[in-house]
């Protein structure tokens, strides 16, 4: 499977890589006899920056679009199936679906079908743990409403976390987007809720792993 570094990671990688050899030439500078502390403050460095490497990796996964499946937008665990009161654009009862991602998951954002963009929004905000039921009303996010072709909308919220300071969103409204696309990319921990129509036929059980572009989570 091809591997490739995702854009929105190159100048953290370039900064990134500048500053940890900065700090190794003051740290081999000061503790010039200390061989232990100087081996130690390498090796935590490869290590940091190899973490952020995985973190920005973007594996390559085609698919075929299916207008009848929703497929996973985004790599993690769902920690939410529930019907519950969406406030922002619907201001109805929508099945809510979220996917927690953690820190060691891919964190590109994909659509979950294909339609056109009927409404992109952005909200600053906290900065709560992204499993905290609160965190989808309360936390910085960015809700992007797709119409499927059938007339069917569907909102993806892209949430920050604790650690998450950054929501990338490419979506523009009346774009149209095809399944399995990007989304955007959320970085350092997150979670993506997708809101369906009550009585949607969901495909996975709650706490599954699933994977953007491979997992099936509803059918419309």
């Amino acid at each position: 499977m091809r591997i490739h570094i995702h854009k929105e990671g190159y100048k953290i990688l370039v900064f990134g890589f500048m500053a940890l050899l900065i700090l190794n030439i003051i740290v081999n500078v000061i503790w010039v006899d200390m061989e232990l502390v100087r081996w130690a403050f390498i090796i935590c460095s490869f290590m940091f920056y190899i973490f952020i490497l995985f973190f920005f990796r973007l594996p390559a996964r085609t698919m075929q679009p299916d207008p009848g499946l929703i497929y996973a937008p985004a790599d993690g665990k769902v920690v939410v199936i529930e019907e519950t009161l969406e406030n922002e654009y619907f201001k109805d009862m929508r099945l809510q679906i979220s996917i927690f991602m953690s820190p060691f998951n891919m964190h590109s954002n994909r659509y979950p079908v294909s339609g056109r963009i009927k409404y992109v929004g952005y909200h600053p905000g906290q900065n709560m743990v992204a499993w905290h039921p609160k965190s989808s009303e309360l936390n910085e996010r960015s809700t992007i409403v797709i119409e499927t072709k059938d007339g069917t909308e569907i909102l993806i919220r892209q949430i920050a976390g604790a650690i998450a300071r950054r929501i990338v969103t490419y979506a523009k409204e009346n774009q149209d987007v095809m399944q399995g696309d990007e989304l955007g990319f959320i970085k350092f921990g997150s979670r993506v809720d997708v809101f369906l129509p009550v009585g949607t036929e969901v495909e996975i059980p709650i706490l599954q792993q699933v994977k953007a572009n491979k997992s099936i989570i509803a059918k419309i």
